[in-house]
């Protein structure tokens, strides 16, 4: 059914539970591709309350800086270069331009014991395990012009405490995943304590979002990314967007910087275990223990599919409905539905067209990518690490370890954020800040222009 208008929607807090950490887990019945089980032990954190900026009256400005701001930019002092921890690999075109924004990679990246030695456990305990954030959300479902429906999730009280030039943070879950997520809710909560809104973008039927036409979303469809953007950019006119997505998110992130990096309005991005090249991802993805997540994940899809399933009844062309309902294989699924919604001849042709290690030397404005050496569904072979040390918007920074969506190091380990989320925060805050200045500088030129 679709939204006729906003809803609230009260996130239900778990109880506290002091028990030592488990080692041995229940039976995967979730996907790991950016999606936290609903019945796992979770503990709660509430929002922290913070003092918003001042609103101002001045229009704020993008990335993309004339040259008068570029001059004026010169003349700030340049901050000391950071020298980053040789447990980690850092490299990219904009190494030295973003380094001064992450303070803390001279500090050695240390798993937590036991949980961030393998990689398969990593991956396991940070889905079933780590916290999760009590949020309460405002939805608003936004139509396509298709009259697809995507739902947009806002937290509850941000319209009145923040300033209407505050900036915004649009977060992209993985497959399946949504605002329901352990790893999406510590982004939100430590955006907001910065003082930035944040909203998250359900896709077509994931996070409980309508399904109002017989098409899902893919790998490589643009659309809804478009339309979203666009929503939230006219609604906030006088702040500047961001965006942040995890595994196939980051992957739809990447390759919309990269696609429409002439008309991109974005002022910085952020890919988080991003899959990159979708046919290697693809090969490991049936390798030994790896069919794990790709049965859980197709269980998810097939969940997701059987409650629209109504709406393909009838459909023309070369649908498998009967496929798509009992896929065992996220690759089943795909070929049985995915490929044929986007028109793609072959899973094999989606897979390749849609990988986003094709479309990152394009990318125009400042993005982080960070990817853990071990990650055993966005395999470290696949990463474009040429593209990005070509790219002089582009910074990656690679873990030894991680897993997939599990970083569970850091200050925070085993049961808080992910190591990687005060970095994410610390070059977005960056990167806002640098704008301030290119915004007041040109502002200042301009004036002086005026006089003279």
């Amino acid at each position: 059914m679709a939204c006729a208008g906003p809803i609230i929607i009260t996130a239900v807090p778990h109880r506290h539970i002091q028990t030592p950490i488990p080692f041995h887990f229940p039976p995967m019945a979730r996907a790991f591709l950016g999606s936290t089980p609903s019945s796992s032990l979770l503990t709660t954190s509430r929002l922290s309350s913070f003092t918003p900026s001042l609103i101002t009256n001045q229009r704020r400005r993008s990335l993309r800086l004339t040259t008068a701001a570029v001059v004026a930019m010169s003349e700030f002092p340049s901050e000391k270069p950071i020298q980053p921890h040789p447990s980690l690999e850092v490299i990219g075109g904009g190494r030295d331009r973003f380094l001064p924004a992450l303070k803390d990679l001279n500090l050695p990246y240390k798993p937590f014991p036991v949980i961030g030695w393998n990689r398969h456990l990593e991956t396991i305990f940070a889905s079933f395990y780590r916290s999760c954030p009590d949020v309460r959300f405002r939805r608003e479902c936004l139509r396509a012009a298709d009259n697809g429906t995507v739902a947009l999730d806002w937290v509850v009280g941000d319209d009145l405490r923040l300033p209407i030039d505050a900036p915004v943070l649009i977060l992209l879950p993985g497959l399946t995943g949504g605002s329901q997520d352990s790893y999406v809710r510590h982004m939100l909560v430590r955006a907001r304590d910065r003082g930035w809104r944040a909203v998250v973008f359900n896709s077509r039927g994931c996070g409980n979002s309508p399904v109002t036409t017989p098409q899902f979303y893919s790998a490589s469809f643009l659309g809804d990314m478009r339309e979203v953007v666009e929503h939230v950019t006219k609604r906030y006119p006088k702040a500047n967007v961001y965006a942040v997505g995890w595994s196939l998110g980051g992957n739809i992130l990447v390759n919309y910087l990269g696609q429409d990096s002439l008309s991109c309005p974005l002022s910085g991005a952020v890919s988080l275990c991003n899959p990159f090249d979708l046919v290697v991802a693809d090969e490991d993805f049936r390798k030994g223990f790896n069919n794990v997540y790709d049965k859980a994940l197709a269980r998810a899809l097939r969940r997701i599919f059987s409650k629209h399933a109504d709406l393909f009844n009838d459909m023309p062309g070369e649908f498998n409905i009967p496929l798509a309902a009992n896929a065992r294989t996220v690759r089943e699924y795909d070929d049985a539905l995915t490929r044929v919604s986007f028109g793609f001849n072959s899973v094999d042709e989606y897979y390749s067209k849609s990988s986003s290690s094709k479309f990152i030397k394009d990318v125009k404005i400042p993005l982080l990518c960070i990817q853990a050496a071990n990650d055993p569904i966005a395999p470290d072979r696949g990463v474009p690490r040429e593209d990005i040390k070509a790219n002089p918007n582009c910074l990656l920074i690679v873990t030894p370890k991680g897993g997939h969506l599990g970083w569970v190091a850091g200050p925070s380990a085993p049961l808080g954020n992910p190591w990687t989320d005060p970095f994410v925060i610390d070059f977005l805050v960056y990167l806002e800040s640098q704008e301030s200045k290119a915004s007041a500088s040109s502002t200042d030129l301009t004036a002086a222009e005026t006089l003279v």
